[in-house]
């Protein structure tokens, strides 16, 4: 099969490797899409510490079931099926007993664990595939898988009121995701990012505001999400937040945060919380939710021949919405 893998030097290189097997409780997946996630980019370039090397990137992959594992009965041959970046956690540390699992410290992940869907065929355990709506299209799914599920997590950790006024700061394919959901909620949504483009999709798709990164919104927020990688942000954000708001930050990877100042970002009971990955509860809610708020992808679409260019234009900022590399025969 075609694949791309890491080089551990900041690059991918395009590769043919035999077709994996799939294991007890595996299905084999042969790939039609694989969305282009920021996480991607942070395994591509170091920025997170190499857990195997090389490994196929990719981790919002849309397939079929093409061969099922030794005891698997959830999927069968033919069935459509998702990948996204939890791959297994242990089922039995206290986080996992609590309904936790993405804070399980022997969780694994697609795309940095073990290989994921830069390629024509992957594996992953039977119970962390994902059954996708049958009028989701392929090149929609794909980014829900990632981008969508943790802009959900971040959503809820935010706590934001019902009609409330939320921030998004960064608006890349997480982000734009997010908005819709809540304005499909009733929020009232502000955006701040640097992108022109980005700004100009941000009213499009409904938000009341969109100004650059470092604005001020024209209205104090109840909740913001810094979905930008960029630790500068986090003073202004929480600056912003009116008493008792919350501010989640949604990425993995998160350049150093500014000295806070207690009165001015925290006092009056502001909140600051991260996001750690997902649980697949959050996955499945997410997938049902999404169709019936109409929430709709901007995709940008590359051959799997570019799938490191898709890479470079995420990380130049380039790419409108989300990216989404076509890899097999797609189903619209």
């Amino acid at each position: 099969m075609r694949a791309w893998e890491t080089t551990g030097d900041g690059r991918l290189r395009a590769v043919e490797r035999a077709v994996p097997r799939p294991g007890p409780g595996d299905v084999l997946v042969g790939v039609t899409v694989c969305g282009v996630c920021r996480t991607d980019l942070h395994v591509r370039d170091g920025d997170l510490p190499r857990h195997r090397s090389p490994v196929v990137p990719g981790h919002e992959v849309v397939g079929t079931v093409a061969e099922v594992g030794e005891g698997v009965r959830r999927f069968a041959v033919g069935d459509r099926v998702g990948i996204a970046w939890l791959r297994h956690t242990c089922g039995e540390c206290a986080w996992c007993r609590r309904g936790e699992e993405n804070l399980c410290p022997r969780s694994t992940y697609t795309g940095w664990d073990a290989d994921g869907g830069y390629a024509e065929y992957a594996v992953v355990p039977a119970a962390y595939a994902y059954d996708l709506p049958a009028d989701l299209p392929d090149e929609q799914a794909a980014p829900l898988l990632c981008a969508g599920i943790i802009g959900y997590r971040a959503l809820r950790r935010a706590n934001l009121p019902a009609g409330g006024r939320l921030g998004i700061y960064g608006f890349g394919a997480s982000a734009h995701i997010t908005a819709q959901i809540a304005l499909g909620q009733g929020a009232e949504v502000h955006v701040l990012t640097r992108d022109e483009r980005a700004r100009a999709l941000a009213l499009e798709l409904g938000a009341a505001s969109a100004g650059a990164a470092y604005d001020a919104p024209p209205v104090l927020l109840d909740s913001a999400i810094v979905f930008a990688p960029v630790g500068d942000l986090v003073p202004p954000a929480l600056e912003a937040l009116d008493r008792g708001g919350t501010l989640a930050l949604a990425g993995i990877h998160l350049s150093d945060v500014p000295p806070l100042d207690y009165q001015r970002h925290l006092f009056r009971e502001r909140t600051l919380t991260s996001v750690t990955s997902n649980t697949r509860a959050d996955g499945e809610e997410l997938l049902r939710l999404a169709p019936r708020l109409g929430v709709t992808a901007t995709v940008t679409t590359y051959p799997l021949e570019e799938a490191d260019t898709a890479l470079d234009d995420l990380a130049a900022d380039r790419v409108h919405g989300a990216a989404v590399v076509r890899i097999g025969d797609l189903r619209p």
